[in-house]
């Protein structure tokens, strides 16, 4: 299919061509043997760790008995994060889209120093299990619980349409397969050991899923410096003078503003920054570990471990531009290159630089590692958000461990279906779908979260005003410029104002700020929350530390109760 979605102030051309391979540069069509062999030996790897760790208790399923080291939870955080947007869709961005690209860079990152300096030790002396579980209690209501697990499971099937669609491409390339059956195949492998494993098994495999993503990112980054002659130690800081060389032949890689304007750049990298607080499937890695101290250091060092990647990402827009220049299109630049070129260009630059075939294919087998980190933690959110917030918090308070585990599961199984189904025609670029997920965790969860943490009077009223106005502007906004056009045949948006101010990718902007001003407002004029729940928030910022299985309302010797 081919399609034209606003993206900021750009149009993006040519979305995945799904059923033809012969559109795209990249060598697909041929069974490649050794890559075959090291993504079949890595699935079973996965496979095997996830039946090791398999989970027979409901804290296990969920938060991995609160049993993982900051340096295990931040490699887990590290991959969580690396999705396929990030380690493919990064320098696609940078080298389509010029500078407007790196806004991804800024947002993704500056997102977690929030975390660090402002939620993560307090989320995990709240001590719950999942992000609904945090905003039922700290609400004391139902309602907000219900609409906080509506949310998740939003944001985890849009986010992982991106890694369905990045497992088709990466299939296609390796097996020889068509990208439909690609998709299909590498779903069906990360719904089993997702729905086997849970949170344990699950975290474990990040961690390696995590090591071998960036030995492959990083391998392929130095083969390519080395033998096109552009860099030797640190390509990284190498680069400069093949910067110059892509700029002169596209002047928007370099010139701030060229293809949009700041107000699109800005409302792209504050939607990211604020979404990254939102996300649930990074929150919860922060109740997985024993006590406050750890869940900091779990930021610092799942910061440190996504830099390492995306300080290469520039680097491979660079040569992949140049390299595309050079061998697909002889001085015709490299700007309109494809959208399935453009999603895998960091595979696709190993290519052109006439790499082994078997270093190819191991790049490519890291861009699966990567969407199968990042899919596995979204069904993890979003199955505990159907069983645990849902199926026992809201409809049966007495379910036994077993019937959790079970609707748990059957929930990895269903929205696994649905997003194979969707990803095999997916409705825009990876780094779109992506950046739409954060615009709704920004808008709906990161003022919720913020304010439900350091603001006691903050009512169950206003959370719930707060989080329906933020579902309104984020999905109004990727109805208007994305769902709505791709499905109805609308020419690119239905109303070109709204999507100018209120783009699907960077709704945050004016979303948060209304969110935040509506949640004040019905707090301020509604009743203040009972004193026991002033008590857990006070108790989120105690100086004393706290025991492994110890949360506020441990220490804070009273629970929340819930309205019906």
């Amino acid at each position: 299919m081919s399609g034209r979605f606003l993206f900021g102030d750009i149009l993006v051309s040519d979305v995945v061509q799904a059923g033809l391979p012969l559109e795209t540069a990249l060598d697909v069509g041929a069974f490649k043997l050794v890559p075959a062999l090291t993504v079949v030996a890595m699935l079973a790897l996965f496979l095997g760790v996830g039946y090791v760790f398999r989970v027979a208790a409901v804290d296990e399923l969920w938060v991995a008995g609160r049993s993982i080291g900051s340096i295990e939870n931040g490699m887990a955080i590290g991959a969580n994060w690396m999705s396929a947007a990030s380690y493919l869709g990064v320098a696609s961005l940078v080298a389509v889209s010029g500078y407007f690209g790196l806004a991804y860079v800024v947002g993704w990152t500056t997102g977690y120093f929030i975390l660090l300096i402002f939620m993560a030790a307090q989320f995990r002396r709240f001590g719950k299990y999942t992000a609904p579980d945090f905003v039922g209690d700290r609400f004391y209501s139902d309602w907000a619980r219900g609409i906080a697990a509506f949310t998740t499971l939003a944001i985890a099937f849009t986010y992982a349409i991106g890694q369905a669609s990045g497992m088709g491409l990466m299939a296609q390339y390796i097996f020889g397969i068509s990208y439909e059956m690609g998709v299909i195949l590498l779903m069906a492998v990360t719904i089993g050991y997702v729905a086997l494993s849970g949170m344990l098994g699950t975290t474990k495999n990040m961690a390696i899923q995590y090591v071998i993503l960036i030995i492959a990112f990083t391998l392929g980054l130095y083969a390519t410096g080395w033998t096109e002659g552009w860099a030797t130690a640190l390509p990284y800081l190498e680069f400069g003078s093949e910067v110059a060389e892509a700029a002169s032949i596209e002047a928007q890689f370099v010139e701030p503003f060229a293809e949009a304007g700041y107000y699109a750049w800005i409302a792209l990298a504050f939607s990211l920054i604020v979404g990254t607080c939102g996300l649930p499937h990074v929150l919860v890695r922060f109740y997985t570990v024993d006590n406050e101290r750890t869940a900091r250091w779990s930021t610092v060092w799942g910061l440190f471990f996504i830099c390492l990647l995306y300080w290469g990402t520039a680097t491979y827009a660079a040569w992949g531009g140049l390299l595309y220049d050079r061998e697909v299109t002889d001085g015709g630049g490299f700007s309109g290159m494809s959208g399935a070129e453009s999603d895998a260009l960091v595979v696709l630059t190993t290519q052109l630089a006439d790499l082994p075939e078997w270093l190819v294919g191991l790049v490519a087998a890291g861009a699966v590692a990567a969407a199968l980190a990042t899919t596995a933690g979204l069904f993890i959110s979003a199955s505990s958000a159907a069983a645990h917030d849902i199926y026992t918090n809201l409809y049966k308070q007495d379910a036994t461990q077993r019937e959790q585990l079970i609707v748990g599961r059957l929930t990895i199984v269903g929205i696994g279906i649905l997003v194979a189904l969707i990803g095999l025609n997916p409705p825009a670029l990876i780094g779109e779908l992506v950046a739409m997920s954060f615009a709704i965790a920004g808008t709906v969860f990161f003022p919720v979260f913020f304010l439900g943490l350091w603001w006691e009077n903050t009512t169950q009223e206003g959370a719930i005003a707060g989080m329906l106005t933020g579902i309104v502007l984020s999905f109004g906004a990727i109805l208007n410029d994305t769902a709505i056009p791709m499905y109805t045949g609308y020419e690119d948006h239905v109303n070109a104002t709204l999507a100018t101010w209120l783009p699907g990718t960077s709704s945050a902007l004016l979303g948060v700020p209304i969110v935040f001003a509506v949640i004040i407002l019905v707090s301020v004029v509604t009743t203040a929350p009972p004193d026991e729940v002033k008590r857990l928030v006070r108790q989120c910022h105690s100086p004393e530390p706290m025991a492994r299985t110890e949360s506020a309302e441990d220490a804070a010797g009273s629970g929340a109760p819930a309205d019906d």
